[in-house]
């Protein structure tokens, strides 16, 4: 897909010697995060809902709506929508200070579908963007303007769902995503990942997880105790929802069974974006999308393990809501004053309104 009047790309350049980010730290004790931010979209057919959405919440499980429900952030660049979203804390490594970044899916479905993909996922996963795109921010409620780094060759298929993590080893961050490619002329889709320090410098892509012969796609990826568990979605054979455990953070992974007994009780093929987060108490709570009905009743349902290393993830038992269904996003744990400021920012102030 050539680059169109007006887009703005960044570059990809090789990583430099890793620079030591830890993770962030304030007056020597880790920032208390007792709240969360849920970074997502909303499945709508019209262009305001592939944009910026967010949602917070004091315990994980009930959720407000922010800026009356409308997108806080709007995306002008390449496909003008965006979709499937990460968002990380992290230290810019110039400044050594805490910075927010943002990652998205470049599509639009609702300027692109009719025209641009010809009515055609294959036609997406095939000529779809090879850049994602991407907000800075240095407290959760300014941002920079949406910008597109080009992290696939002509070789890669539309970059779909980025996620990161920390890598404490090499000192950098490991963005990953799914995508087909032209090695298997574009058909099943696998795990790539590239490294970056600064989120504007990437190195080249390499497969983090493949299944031959099945379509890999939405990964999550978190570390627990010293291992590294990632989440992903099998489009067919079966449908669902795997978890792999890994000793390296770029693998080889393995699939964790008890995470498949787990979900068996769950309908295969309806859920889909796993997103993850460690609750006060310690135990983890998974998020799936689901999307088994059309209209209000998807979105993200909750299930609860005492850790990763388990696989033992049941549907929770606790009250949980919603103020509407949030699509394919990514849970930060957040503080309560940052968690104030997002409810009290005027978001109106950026004129979209």
């Amino acid at each position: 897909m050539g680059i169109r009047i007006g887009t703005r790309i960044e570059p990809v350049y090789p990583v430099k010697k890793p620079l030591s980010l830890s993770p962030w730290k304030q007056g020597g004790n880790e920032k208390k995060m007792q709240a969360y931010l849920f970074v997502h979209f909303r499945e709508k057919t019209t262009p305001d809902g592939e944009q910026v959405y967010f949602g917070v919440s004091k315990d994980g499980f009930n959720w407000e709506e922010v800026n009356g429900g409308a997108p806080v952030l709007w995306a002008y660049y390449g496909d003008k929508g965006v979709r499937d979203f990460t968002v990380t804390r992290c230290k810019d490594p110039q400044t050594g200070k805490e910075k927010f970044v943002i990652l998205a899916t470049d599509l639009s479905l609702s300027y692109g579908m009719r025209g641009q993909y010809h009515h055609s996922w294959d036609e997406i996963g095939h000529n779809g963007s090879k850049s994602l795109a991407i907000w800075e921010s240095d407290d959760l409620v300014n941002w920079t303007e949406q910008r597109l780094a080009k992290i696939g060759d002509e070789q890669f298929g539309c970059l779909w769902a980025p996620d990161v993590i920390y890598d404490k080893k090499a000192g950098d961050y490991v963005v990953h995503w799914s995508s087909s490619h032209a090695r298997n002329n574009y058909g099943d889709k696998a795990i790539f990942y590239s490294r970056t320090k600064d989120f504007k410098e990437f190195s080249k892509p390499e497969i983090l997880y493949e299944w031959k012969k099945h379509d890999i796609i939405d990964s999550a990826l978190y570390e627990e105790d010293g291992s590294y568990y990632l989440f992903v979605k099998c489009s067919r054979n079966p449908g669902r929802i795997l978890l792999l455990r890994a000793d390296e953070i770029t693998g080889p992974y393995t699939r964790i069974e008890a995470f498949d007994k787990s979900m068996e009780a769950i309908e295969e093929g309806k859920y889909e974006a796993a997103t993850a987060v460690k609750l006060e108490d310690g135990r983890w709570c998974l998020f799936l999308d689901y999307y088994g009905v059309p209209g209000a009743g998807q979105g993200y349902v909750p299930f609860v393990a005492d850790s990763l290393a388990s696989g033992n993830f049941v549907r929770s038992d606790a009250a949980f809501s919603f103020p509407y269904g949030f699509k394919h996003g990514t849970i930060l744990k957040i503080s309560m004053e940052e968690y104030q400021r997002i409810k009290d920012h005027d978001w109106s102030d950026k004129g979209w309104q």
